[in-house]
């Protein structure tokens, strides 16, 4: 067939055959699923006879119960391990992504904002947040000297007491 076209109703032909057996398969299918149930349910749930007596009855509801309960804690622990595998499965795929670098990073915008502003916006509005540095300083106060009526003729005689070694250590004695 290199050159030759298939007919269309050849190829409508083959393709209902296809959909015949794809439809025969889907019915064994259903049907081994129907007698995997059986025999699941004839391995596990024993039948049930009711012959008996209140006590017996009871009894027996009691093992129901608790081989419910068991059936719960082994589904419960199944749904926790799911969701656990899936979470991972999720964080491995978010890493393959970020391994594999496609997206790109966005370019920054400049913003122009105060440091006050900044903390601001970094510790949320619940925060007060003052950046004036000078509020923070300690308050000195200036000690003013009263020299006014010696400064004039004293100076010449403070000059040569403080010339020299003996001077110098005066002068930080007096300090």
């Amino acid at each position: 067939m290199s050159d030759k076209k298939m007919t269309s109703s050849r190829r409508h032909h083959l393709k209902s055959l296809v959909l015949q057996v794809a439809q025969s398969l889907l019915e064994a299918e259903a049907e081994a699923l129907i007698q995997q149930k059986e025999e699941y349910l004839s391995e596990n749930c024993p039948s049930l006879s009711l012959s008996g007596t209140m006590e017996e009855l009871q009894l027996m509801c009691k093992k129901i119960h608790q081989t419910i309960d068991k059936v719960d804690e082994e589904r419960y622990d199944m749904e926790a391990k799911v969701a656990k595998t899936d979470k991972e499965i999720n964080d491995l795929k978010l890493k393959v992504v970020e391994l594999k670098g496609k997206f790109k990073k966005p370019a920054l915008k400049k913003v122009r904002m105060s440091a006050d502003q900044m903390l601001q916006a970094l510790l949320g509005g619940k925060h007060k947040v003052n950046m004036d540095l000078r509020a923070n300083l300690k308050q000195v106060k200036k000690e003013v000297k009263d020299e006014s009526g010696d400064a004039v003729g004293d100076w010449r005689k403070n000059i040569e007491d403080k010339a020299g070694m003996d001077g110098r250590k005066k002068m930080f004695m007096e300090s």
